[in-house]
């Protein structure tokens, strides 16, 4: 058993390369190492931390951060000048991170003092005891403060808090106004929600967009964080529901009916969408049936696609952190964007900071993960700082719960997302999830690419469950 959760750890760490986004900046060059940076504001007095800081006076010691995303170092500088305590942040590539913990932690090294992970990654690590008990610590007295699915994703099955994030992710769509207004008459976020209240809605929405000349999305992948609104695994049970059908169906329903731009998500033509018109790709070019077109190089996918029909697509489906990936892609569209509710509650990504089992400096790992996650003139500083990530604090949420964004029409978004998290129901989550989804979403796409008929490719997802789980009993 052992050794098949640590088979797991390797396979999470492949599958994490792809869930770039979760925090600001995204991932960043294998472990890329910062003392440097962070060593400077060493000499500052304890005394000239941020009021309300708890935090402990220096004692020479180094902290030692392993992270997956960028966003740490900023906190760990911020740490630094504030406290006069050192750190050392190492940021490793997600696809490598798994592997580096496990060997780290079961070499019986009491280095690195901080670990992180990701949603999927969290329940083999909490499995394998790399994650210390911050109930032990204290944790608890904060119970109530983070809102409450990132304080439950934290945990382990037995109730145990073993990490905590400093933002909430919940996803929402991201849509024009000015696109809105002109094809549907209102841009109102509560308005524009309820045309895409369900999947049969949205694919309505999506033709009467495209009769109107525009694309609904640049991807047919848009709607992939808001298809967990039931648990894939109930009672030891594959769970398929009528709402994953329906999912499956509207995937199928843009891609074959020319609904999108063909854009792949997080290619160069899916961020141009952002800013204004891009080329409505072939089918084959987004199944790189042709690779006539390099649309991960910007500069020879202007050339190729000169001569293309150009489209302007009207919404995009994200997390909250799209907002600062829209920040940086929006060009002279800024402005003309709103965000509103999705078909189902959702979330993705998301940095859980946790202290490894085997530090010797639990404390001051403690103090550093109180001052990144629960400290309301941090969430200020970093709500500041990021220019839009919405923190978990849930003191702060309601202190710029009457933010306006600029770049989304004057939309108190800090109020959407709270509103939006609490409506996620972390029981739906399971261990199984990334792998199960994977196989799914393989099975959509053999099948609206036409490479094979719907039974044969959901014969396929069946026997993949069964064989990757034996204990989940599969009924088809």
């Amino acid at each position: 058993m052992k050794m098949k959760k640590l088979l797991s750890l390797t396979l999470v760490g492949v599958m994490a390369a792809s869930m770039i986004g979760c925090g600001s900046s995204g991932a960043s060059t294998s472990e890329t190492k910062t003392s440097d940076q962070t060593t400077s504001g060493s000499e500052s007095s304890s005394e000239e931390k941020a009021e309300g800081s708890e935090t402990v006076a220096s004692n020479g010691e180094k902290l030692v951060v392993w992270t997956l995303a960028s966003d740490l170092q900023q906190f760990a500088d911020k740490y630094t000048e504030e406290t006069g305590n050192e750190v050392e942040t190492v940021v490793i590539e997600p696809a490598d991170y798994p592997t580096k913990v496990q060997t780290a932690l079961m070499g019986g090294e009491t280095e690195p003092d901080i670990i992180v992970g990701e949603p999927q990654m969290l329940q083999d690590f909490y499995d394998n005891g790399f994650f210390a008990d911050l109930d032990e610590l204290g944790a608890k007295d904060y119970e109530g403060q983070i809102v409450d699915y990132v304080w439950k994703v934290g945990q382990d099955a037995d109730g145990v808090q073993r990490a905590i994030s400093y933002q909430i992710t919940p996803a929402g769509i991201y849509y024009r106004r000015d696109i809105a207004s002109e094809v549907f008459g209102t841009d109102d976020p509560e308005e524009i929600g309820k045309l895409f209240a369900d999947y049969s809605t949205i694919l309505d929405t999506a033709k009467t967009l495209k009769d109107a000349g525009y694309r609904i999305f640049a991807s047919d992948s848009e709607i992939n964080y808001f298809s967990g609104d039931s648990a894939w695994v109930v009672d030891g049970a594959l769970n398929v529901s009528d709402a994953r059908f329906d999912y499956m169906d509207l995937v199928i329903d843009l891609y074959q009916n020319d609904l999108t731009a063909y854009a792949n998500q997080w290619s160069t033509p899916w961020y141009q969408a952002m800013s204004g018109e891009v080329p409505i790709l072939t089918a084959e070019i987004q199944n790189y049936e042709d690779d006539s077109v390099n649309v991960w190089d910007a500069e020879a996918f202007e050339e190729a696609t000169a001569d293309l029909e150009k489209t302007t697509v009207f919404a995009f489906g994200l997390p909250s952190w799209g907002v600062l990936t829209m920040r940086d892609n929006v060009g002279e569209t800024s402005g003309k964007w709103g965000v509103c509710s999705g078909p189902a509650y959702g979330f993705g990504g998301g940095t859980y900071i946790g202290i490894s089992s085997l530090s010797e400096r639990k404390d001051l790992a403690w103090d550093f993960i109180k001052f990144c996650t629960l400290n309301e003139d941090t969430a200020d500083w970093w709500i500041e700082k990021s220019e839009g990530d919405t923190v978990s604090l849930i003191s702060a949420l309601d202190k710029h719960k009457d933010d306006e964004n600029s770049i989304y029409g004057g939309e108190k978004l800090y109020s959407f997302w709270l509103k939006q998290a609490e409506g996620i129901d972390y029981s739906k989550v399971t261990k199984y999830d990334k792998v199960i989804g994977d196989a799914w979403g393989a099975a959509i796409g053999s099948i609206k690419t036409g490479q094979a008929e719907k039974e044969e490719a959901l014969g396929t997802f069946y026997d993949t469950i069964e064989s990757t789980y034996p204990e989940i009993t599969v009924t088809r």
